[in-house]
């Protein structure tokens, strides 16, 4: 389970904190770490606080974007500490293990850390399933970018160790985050095309629809028949 699940940090901004999370996920026996355009990497003061896991720094994949971290990911959570004005289906870090005790037995997904002072942007949540929260002191809600890496890897860990029913192999694969990106480009035109939407006032709409399919947790062949109906549709109108 937990080598099916990779921690991704975006833009992360010192390269300290990523080697604190290296120790983090070192301690909780998770291995797979992903940077989105770190600031500063590799370097010094992230191999000092790593603090023995110089294998996950040496290890880490390094990508140009989110998109690129989790494209073959069929599951992919944001972590956030603040609320949207639309919102997203929210999790704890409990819950969020224990879907991915199911999930990560046969998929690839991945969590996702925001930077250190503003978080994730909408976009980049728009790649997400969830919004994973800490809860914390109201008054005092601030975790560091280690420690709120910390506490979802240790509930991750607690659920590796205990049994679950197994998760029954999918008979059609579910569409991963690049095919699921593919498919809301040509859903944005498609609309476009049909004058449903605008494209400079089309982000709240496509942003709900994401959110709708989402849920949906399409597989790829359903995928397939959506955009055979969006292309006759495009394709109507234009002939009409």
């Amino acid at each position: 389970m937990l080598a099916n699940i990779r921690i991704v940090l975006v833009e992360t901004s010192h390269p300290g904190n990523i080697g604190a999370v290296a120790r983090a996920m070192k301690n909780m026996g998770m291995s797979r770490l992903t940077l989105v355009s770190p600031k500063i990497f590799p370097h010094a003061d992230a191999t000092a606080r790593a603090s023995g896991a110089d294998d996950l720094l040496a290890s880490a994949t390094v990508c140009d974007t989110l998109q690129e971290a989790v494209a073959d990911c069929q599951l992919v959570i944001g972590a956030s500490a603040r609320s949207r004005t639309i919102s997203w289906p929210e999790v704890t870090p409990r819950e969020c293990a224990g879907l991915l005790a199911v999930e990560a037995q046969h998929k690839q997904v991945a969590v996702v850390f925001g930077r250190e002072n503003s978080g994730l942007k909408n976009h980049e949540l728009d790649l997400c399933r969830y919004l994973l929260k800490i809860p914390c002191n109201p008054a005092y809600s601030s975790l560091n970018l280690a420690a709120a890496v910390q506490v979802v890897c240790y509930e991750l860990f607690i659920a590796a160790a205990v049994p679950v029913e197994k998760a029954a192999v999918d008979a059609e694969p579910q569409a991963n985050a690049a095919q699921m990106e593919m498919f809301y480009r040509h859903l944005q035109q498609a609309l476009n095309d049909i004058g449903f939407i605008h494209t400079d006032k089309s982000r709240s709409i496509m942003r709900r629809l994401r959110r709708i399919y989402n849920r949906a947790q399409l597989s790829s062949k359903e995928l397939d028949i959506l955009r055979g109906i969006l292309t006759m549709s495009q394709g109507n109108k234009k002939n009409g």
